[in-house]
């Protein structure tokens, strides 16, 4: 997991007509409907798109027992925790546990925020030892704590990624990927973040807002999404692009419809 900030999450409002001369008598005109999510926002796609994530972080489809998760997976970023993990080392549960403490002001994980200041950036557990991790345990059974982790996912991932993929003319699937690897590689200025895997895939093919066929365009953004992978240890068993979305994709599931079926890590799931 890494830091990441794009644009946010764009929303397809319904078309109201307008009509210069109305009937004298006419009844009031029915409000217009409310603006409606129209692919990975919507709530149910959402869900599913947390659950394969969830199995690729936890290897488990149950992603909302995940906010409590943590611990250091020894990949340099220190401490990884929580619904989409958030690593003390590359500021995201810097943000976090900030965020929570606007909300939430003395809550049991503000008096770490001098910690992970110092650590931001590498994968000391400096100044969180030994109770850091207890105490995000008690945190995540606090509802607002949850709602932290939730809006923090959003602010950050979600919503950048969705809003590039409406952006780029590709359906849910295509939010999807490009969800999973913003969550993966962040958005910064590596060679390996989002925007970069974007760059690499561009100079293969055109998404389908510049007229590509989004196929073969989702098929160049993974090509590069597996190569930024193999660029470090920690990430490069590519089984979550090999044997779950480019599954979906050879099955040309662009609206990730259920039923879904795929591998991560040798582990098989199923979502009805």
């Amino acid at each position: 997991m890494t830091i990441g900030a794009l644009i946010g999450a764009a929303l397809l409002a319904a078309p109201v007509a307008a009509h210069a001369t109305a009937a004298p008598a006419a009844a009031p005109a029915a409000a217009a409907p409310a603006a409606a999510a129209t692919g990975l926002d919507d709530p149910a796609k959402k869900d599913i798109a947390m659950q394969i994530v969830s199995s690729a972080e936890n290897s488990s489809l149950d992603w909302k027992a995940q906010y409590k998760y943590i611990e250091d997976i020894r990949d340099g970023r220190g401490y990884t925790a929580g619904i989409i993990g958030f690593c003390s080392g590359t500021g995201d549960m810097l943000d976090l546990v900030e965020y929570y403490t606007q909300v939430k002001p003395g809550n049991v994980l503000a008096k770490y925020l001098p910690a992970l200041r110092k650590v931001n950036g590498g994968d000391s557990h400096a100044g969180l030892d030994p109770n850091f991790t207890k105490d995000w345990a008690k945190a995540a059974t606090d509802a607002e704590f949850k709602k932290a982790q939730d809006h923090e996912r959003d602010r950050v991932y979600f919503n950048p990624a969705v809003g590039q993929g409406k952006s780029d003319g590709v359906g849910t699937l295509g939010q999807f990927i490009y969800y999973d690897a913003i969550v993966m590689h962040g958005d910064g200025g590596d060679s390996t973040s989002f925007r970069n895997i974007r760059k690499r895939a561009l100079t293969k093919a055109k998404p389908p807002a510049q007229g590509g066929n989004e196929t073969t365009w989702l098929n160049a953004f993974l090509d590069a999404r597996v190569w930024a992978m193999k660029q470090e240890e920690a990430h490069s068993d590519t089984s979550r692009v090999d044997t779950a979305q480019r599954v979906f994709l050879k099955k040309g599931n662009l609206n990730l419809n259920t039923p879904l079926d795929w591998k991560v890590y040798g582990d098989s799931f199923h979502i009805g």
